[in-house]
């Protein structure tokens, strides 16, 4: 058996034992829940649907690329102090095994993909597809969903104020799906085309009528090295299919792809937030902010 595959099979193992914690645990009292969401822009989520009711943090701190996350002591006490942990699914969360191990406790967890389909990983290196589920909103409204009743479940007396929150935020998600289709419908059709430093913006494409050019790191991880060919072979697709800019994540080495684009004149944009939200004080301190951000350098880059 694999490394990768055992990996899966104990963090669904892991799902299992969790859940079987919350059924023979006691309730925590209404309100005074703790609340620990993976990543930031899960935390963002959360936090407006319990509103004011819980508090809900964020294991991961922002600016923090997940994909090179490596859990300290620390973080095993966070998770085995909450009564709550949210996380994305769909093997995003790589490192979450083992700290689940080291952690204990009793915990609800709130898988935030649950009940949507995942696109395959195109290079077939990982096996639950692609995770980046958030970037079109219309996912979003089942992660909302998804914490919605989790919440539920663990604070039954704070239902109608999650569902409420939710049903409001659900609103916002919708305006900003419609915000996003107005101003990508503001670029040229010839010019809708997207390279990315690796394959984390497949859902936004599929969504708002963008075409997937190709990416520096064929992966829907930034881990994985690409090859001298598989370089060459992007460079001569940026430059028959005239795709305008290379796009990255702020958190992501630029290197590659800066080599890359001096090779076919692309336009090197590094300033998008998909994998971690911003600092308060930054351009993409919320979820909604952060696809504000993305969608406007996206659209000034390609129109």
């Amino acid at each position: 058996m694999s490394h990768r595959k055992s990996l899966h099979i104990l963090g669904i193992l892991c799902v299992y034992i969790l859940s079987a914690c919350v059924s023979a645990g006691n309730p925590a009292q209404p309100g005074t829940l703790h609340v620990l969401a993976a990543e930031t822009f899960l935390a963002d989520i959360a936090r407006n649907v319990a509103g004011d009711r819980l508090k809900v943090d964020s294991l991961l701190p922002a600016g923090l690329d997940p994909h090179e996350f490596q859990p300290a002591p620390q973080d095993a006490i966070q998770i085995s102090q909450s009564d709550v942990l949210i996380v994305n699914g769909l093997g995003y969360e790589t490192w979450l095994t083992k700290s689940l191990q080291d952690a204990g406790g009793q915990h609800l967890l709130v898988t935030a993909t649950h009940g949507l389909a995942s696109s395959p990983d195109p290079t077939g290196g990982h096996p639950d597809g692609d995770p980046h589920l958030w970037m079109d909103p219309s996912n979003v409204i089942h992660y909302v969903e998804n914490i919605r009743d989790g919440l539920s479940q663990a604070d039954p007396a704070g239902k109608a104020i999650y569902s409420a929150n939710a049903d409001a935020y659900i609103t916002k998600l919708q305006d900003l799906d419609s915000s996003i289709r107005s101003q990508v419908a503001q670029i040229p059709p010839a010019r809708r085309k997207l390279v990315t430093n690796h394959d984390a913006l497949a859902y936004f494409a599929q969504a708002y009528g963008l075409q997937i050019v190709g990416a520096v790191i064929p992966s829907v991880t930034n881990e994985a090295s690409p090859s001298a060919q598989q370089m060459d072979r992007l460079i001569d697709s940026i430059k028959r299919s005239g795709a305008p800019a290379i796009f990255l994540d702020a958190s992501e080495n630029p290197n590659l792809a800066g080599q890359i684009s001096s090779a076919t004149g692309a336009k090197l944009v590094t300033n998008l937030y998909v994998e971690t939200l911003s600092a308060p004080d930054g351009p993409a301190p919320t979820y909604l902010a952060m696809l504000q951000h993305d969608t406007a350098a996206i659209v000034n880059a390609l129109k």
